[in-house]
Protein backbone atom coordinates (compact mmCIF):
# COMPACT_ATOMS: atom_id res chain seq x y z
CA UNK A 1 0.00 0.00 0.00
CA UNK A 2 2.98 2.07 0.47
CA UNK A 3 3.88 2.31 -3.28
CA UNK A 4 -0.04 3.87 -4.35
CA UNK A 5 0.89 7.28 -3.06
CA UNK A 6 4.62 6.99 -4.93
CA UNK A 7 2.86 6.09 -7.94
CA UNK A 8 0.02 8.90 -7.48
CA UNK A 9 3.00 11.35 -6.74
CA UNK A 10 4.82 10.60 -9.91
CA UNK A 11 1.56 10.99 -11.67
CA UNK A 12 0.77 14.24 -10.32
CA UNK A 13 4.38 15.05 -11.34
CA UNK A 14 4.27 13.87 -14.55
CA UNK A 15 1.32 15.88 -15.59
CA UNK A 16 2.80 19.14 -13.76
CA UNK A 17 5.17 18.84 -16.22
CA UNK A 18 3.55 18.18 -19.14
CA UNK A 19 1.10 20.93 -18.65
CA UNK A 20 4.52 23.04 -18.30
CA UNK A 21 5.89 22.18 -21.64
CA UNK A 22 2.50 22.85 -23.56
CA UNK A 23 2.22 25.99 -22.01
CA UNK A 24 6.15 27.19 -22.65
CA UNK A 25 6.93 25.49 -25.85
CA UNK A 26 4.97 27.13 -28.19
CA UNK A 27 5.87 30.65 -26.26
CA UNK A 28 9.45 29.59 -26.38
CA UNK A 29 9.29 28.38 -30.11
CA UNK A 30 7.28 31.48 -30.98
CA UNK A 31 9.86 34.04 -29.35
CA UNK A 32 12.60 32.14 -30.77
CA UNK A 33 11.35 32.60 -34.13
CA UNK A 34 10.86 36.06 -33.33
CA UNK A 35 14.05 37.36 -32.11
CA UNK A 36 15.73 35.39 -35.25
CA UNK A 37 13.80 36.60 -37.55
CA UNK A 38 14.98 40.25 -36.06
CA UNK A 39 18.58 39.38 -35.92
CA UNK A 40 18.38 38.17 -39.67
CA UNK A 41 16.61 41.68 -40.44
CA UNK A 42 19.18 43.33 -38.27
CA UNK A 43 22.15 41.65 -39.95
CA UNK A 44 21.18 42.74 -43.40
CA UNK A 45 20.13 46.55 -42.33
CA UNK A 46 22.36 47.68 -39.77
CA UNK A 47 25.64 47.35 -42.17
CA UNK A 48 24.16 49.86 -44.63
CA UNK A 49 23.05 52.79 -41.50
CA UNK A 50 25.83 55.46 -41.43
CA UNK A 51 27.81 55.11 -38.01
CA UNK A 52 26.57 58.62 -36.59
CA UNK A 53 23.25 57.55 -36.73
CA UNK A 54 23.07 54.02 -35.21
CA UNK A 55 22.68 53.87 -31.66
CA UNK A 56 25.03 51.22 -31.25
CA UNK A 57 27.65 53.56 -31.78
CA UNK A 58 27.06 55.56 -28.88
CA UNK A 59 25.62 52.50 -26.59
CA UNK A 60 27.66 49.84 -25.07
CA UNK A 61 25.39 46.93 -26.41
CA UNK A 62 23.37 46.32 -29.30
CA UNK A 63 19.99 47.20 -29.81
CA UNK A 64 18.15 44.41 -31.47
CA UNK A 65 15.55 45.22 -33.86
CA UNK A 66 16.93 49.18 -34.67
CA UNK A 67 17.20 47.70 -38.20
CA UNK A 68 13.80 46.19 -38.56
CA UNK A 69 12.20 49.70 -37.87
CA UNK A 70 14.27 51.06 -39.94
CA UNK A 71 13.46 48.61 -42.75
CA UNK A 72 10.01 49.23 -42.04
CA UNK A 73 10.50 52.93 -42.74
CA UNK A 74 12.22 52.50 -45.78
CA UNK A 75 9.38 50.49 -46.98
CA UNK A 76 6.54 52.82 -46.36
CA UNK A 77 8.83 55.67 -47.82
CA UNK A 78 9.26 53.42 -51.28
CA UNK A 79 5.82 52.75 -51.04
CA UNK A 80 4.45 56.21 -50.42
CA UNK A 81 7.24 57.53 -53.41
CA UNK A 82 5.72 54.40 -55.72
CA UNK A 83 1.95 56.24 -55.16
CA UNK A 84 2.84 59.21 -56.96
CA UNK A 85 3.74 59.60 -60.71
CA UNK A 86 7.06 60.33 -60.37
CA UNK A 87 7.80 57.22 -58.44
CA UNK A 88 5.65 54.99 -60.91
CA UNK A 89 7.81 56.00 -63.96
CA UNK A 90 11.09 55.33 -61.93
CA UNK A 91 9.64 51.76 -61.26
CA UNK A 92 8.46 51.23 -64.41
CA UNK A 93 12.01 52.31 -65.90
CA UNK A 94 13.00 49.76 -63.03
CA UNK A 95 10.81 47.19 -64.65
CA UNK A 96 11.78 47.68 -68.62
CA UNK A 97 15.52 47.32 -67.89
CA UNK A 98 14.55 44.42 -65.65
CA UNK A 99 12.56 42.72 -68.39
CA UNK A 100 15.54 43.00 -71.15
CA UNK A 101 17.56 40.44 -68.42
CA UNK A 102 17.25 36.90 -69.96
CA UNK A 103 17.11 34.97 -66.30
CA UNK A 104 16.40 37.76 -64.11
CA UNK A 105 12.90 38.52 -65.75
CA UNK A 106 11.55 35.36 -65.27
CA UNK A 107 12.52 35.16 -61.73
CA UNK A 108 11.11 39.64 -61.19
CA UNK A 109 8.04 38.10 -63.01
CA UNK A 110 6.96 35.19 -60.96
CA UNK A 111 7.87 36.72 -57.55
CA UNK A 112 5.62 39.98 -58.56
CA UNK A 113 2.61 37.88 -59.41
CA UNK A 114 2.97 35.76 -56.32
CA UNK A 115 3.09 39.01 -53.93
CA UNK A 116 0.19 40.58 -55.54
CA UNK A 117 -1.78 37.90 -55.40
CA UNK A 118 -0.70 37.49 -51.72
CA UNK A 119 -0.90 40.28 -50.19
CA UNK A 120 -3.32 42.62 -52.77
CA UNK A 121 -7.40 42.39 -51.98
CA UNK A 122 -8.59 40.85 -55.31
CA UNK A 123 -9.98 37.98 -54.12
CA UNK A 124 -7.76 35.73 -55.73
CA UNK A 125 -6.36 33.53 -52.95
CA UNK A 126 -7.38 30.22 -52.03
CA UNK A 127 -11.14 30.35 -51.34
CA UNK A 128 -11.62 26.93 -49.52
CA UNK A 129 -10.81 23.75 -48.20
CA UNK A 130 -11.62 20.55 -49.93
CA UNK A 131 -10.75 17.09 -49.99
CA UNK A 132 -9.80 14.55 -53.58
CA UNK A 133 -9.72 11.27 -53.36
CA UNK A 134 -5.59 11.00 -53.54
CA UNK A 135 -3.44 8.92 -54.22
CA UNK A 136 -5.99 5.62 -54.60
CA UNK A 137 -9.90 5.37 -54.21
CA UNK A 138 -10.82 5.79 -50.93
CA UNK A 139 -7.95 7.72 -49.44
CA UNK A 140 -8.60 11.53 -49.42
CA UNK A 141 -6.33 14.46 -48.80
CA UNK A 142 -6.69 17.93 -47.46
CA UNK A 143 -6.65 20.42 -50.86
CA UNK A 144 -6.80 23.99 -50.94
CA UNK A 145 -8.91 25.72 -53.75
CA UNK A 146 -7.58 28.00 -55.72
CA UNK A 147 -10.06 29.22 -58.47
CA UNK A 148 -11.96 28.32 -61.13
CA UNK A 149 -10.74 30.39 -64.05
CA UNK A 150 -10.99 29.67 -68.05
CA UNK A 151 -7.25 28.61 -68.84
CA UNK A 152 -6.15 26.72 -71.97
CA UNK A 153 -5.99 23.98 -69.49
CA UNK A 154 -10.01 23.82 -69.45
CA UNK A 155 -9.63 24.20 -73.14
CA UNK A 156 -7.66 21.18 -73.77
CA UNK A 157 -9.25 19.35 -71.41
CA UNK A 158 -13.26 20.55 -72.19
CA UNK A 159 -15.22 17.65 -69.97
CA UNK A 160 -18.38 19.06 -70.83
CA UNK A 161 -20.05 21.00 -68.27
CA UNK A 162 -17.74 20.13 -65.76
CA UNK A 163 -14.83 22.71 -65.48
CA UNK A 164 -11.41 22.16 -64.07
CA UNK A 165 -10.46 23.46 -60.81
CA UNK A 166 -7.11 24.35 -59.40
CA UNK A 167 -6.13 22.63 -56.44
CA UNK A 168 -2.97 23.16 -54.08
CA UNK A 169 -2.27 20.02 -51.93
CA UNK A 170 0.32 21.03 -49.73
CA UNK A 171 2.32 18.44 -47.66
CA UNK A 172 2.49 17.49 -43.62
CA UNK A 173 3.70 19.14 -41.72
CA UNK A 174 5.07 22.25 -44.15
CA UNK A 175 1.86 23.42 -46.26
CA UNK A 176 4.07 25.28 -48.55
CA UNK A 177 5.58 22.78 -50.54
CA UNK A 178 3.37 20.46 -52.25
CA UNK A 179 1.58 19.64 -55.61
CA UNK A 180 -0.82 22.19 -58.31
CA UNK A 181 -3.24 19.73 -59.13
CA UNK A 182 -6.49 20.39 -61.79
CA UNK A 183 -9.11 18.27 -60.62
CA UNK A 184 -13.08 18.10 -61.91
CA UNK A 185 -15.12 20.04 -60.07
CA UNK A 186 -17.36 17.31 -59.28
CA UNK A 187 -14.71 15.45 -57.98
CA UNK A 188 -14.07 17.98 -55.37
CA UNK A 189 -15.52 17.63 -51.92
CA UNK A 190 -15.66 21.10 -50.16
CA UNK A 191 -15.52 21.84 -46.39
CA UNK A 192 -16.61 24.53 -44.40
CA UNK A 193 -13.73 24.89 -42.52
CA UNK A 194 -11.21 28.10 -42.86
CA UNK A 195 -8.25 28.30 -45.02
CA UNK A 196 -6.55 28.91 -41.09
CA UNK A 197 -7.86 26.02 -39.58
CA UNK A 198 -6.89 23.84 -43.02
CA UNK A 199 -3.25 24.90 -42.44
CA UNK A 200 -3.40 23.87 -38.63
CA UNK A 201 -4.87 20.53 -39.10
CA UNK A 202 -1.46 19.92 -41.71
CA UNK A 203 0.83 21.45 -39.68
CA UNK A 204 -0.37 19.48 -36.80
CA UNK A 205 -0.29 16.26 -38.81
CA UNK A 206 -4.23 16.25 -37.92
CA UNK A 207 -3.49 16.33 -34.53
CA UNK A 208 -5.40 19.88 -34.49
CA UNK A 209 -8.44 19.83 -35.79
CA UNK A 210 -11.02 22.08 -36.06
CA UNK A 211 -14.28 21.97 -34.12
CA UNK A 212 -17.59 20.45 -36.31
CA UNK A 213 -20.23 23.40 -36.90
CA UNK A 214 -23.70 22.10 -37.01
CA UNK A 215 -25.95 23.94 -39.32
CA UNK A 216 -28.66 23.30 -41.37
CA UNK A 217 -28.92 24.16 -45.03
CA UNK A 218 -31.72 24.26 -47.42
CA UNK A 219 -31.77 24.00 -51.35
CA UNK A 220 -34.73 25.10 -52.60
CA UNK A 221 -36.84 25.13 -49.27
CA UNK A 222 -35.97 21.80 -48.38
CA UNK A 223 -33.83 20.70 -45.99
CA UNK A 224 -30.49 18.65 -46.71
CA UNK A 225 -29.27 16.34 -43.94
CA UNK A 226 -25.65 15.73 -43.95
CA UNK A 227 -22.53 17.19 -44.34
CA UNK A 228 -22.34 19.49 -46.86
CA UNK A 229 -20.21 20.60 -50.15
CA UNK A 230 -20.50 24.17 -51.22
CA UNK A 231 -18.70 24.69 -54.85
CA UNK A 232 -16.71 27.53 -55.20
CA UNK A 233 -17.79 30.61 -56.82
CA UNK A 234 -21.08 31.03 -55.88
CA UNK A 235 -22.63 27.92 -57.11
CA UNK A 236 -25.74 26.62 -55.32
CA UNK A 237 -24.80 23.77 -52.20
CA UNK A 238 -24.58 20.44 -53.15
CA UNK A 239 -24.90 17.26 -50.72
CA UNK A 240 -21.27 16.16 -49.96
CA UNK A 241 -20.62 12.77 -51.55
CA UNK A 242 -19.38 9.84 -49.25
CA UNK A 243 -18.00 6.93 -50.26
CA UNK A 244 -20.00 4.79 -47.51
CA UNK A 245 -23.22 6.70 -48.87
CA UNK A 246 -22.19 5.14 -52.31
CA UNK A 247 -21.06 1.72 -51.40
CA UNK A 248 -24.47 1.13 -49.58
CA UNK A 249 -26.65 2.36 -52.59
CA UNK A 250 -28.58 -0.97 -53.79
CA UNK A 251 -27.53 -1.70 -57.25
CA UNK A 252 -30.17 -0.98 -60.10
Amino acid sequence: MSDAPRTSGMTRLRNYFLTGFIVCAPLAITAYIAWSFIGWVDSWVKPYIPARYSPDTYLPFPVPGFGLIVALILITLIGFMTANIVGRAIVNFGERLLGRMPLVRGIYGSLKQIFQTVLSNKGDMFRQVGLVEYPRKGVWSLVFVASEKETEINQKLDQEGDPLVAVFMPCTPNPTTGFLMYVLKSDIVLLDMTIEDGARLIVSAGLVAPEVKAKVVTLNGERIDGPLANPPLGAGPQPARSSRTASSRPNK
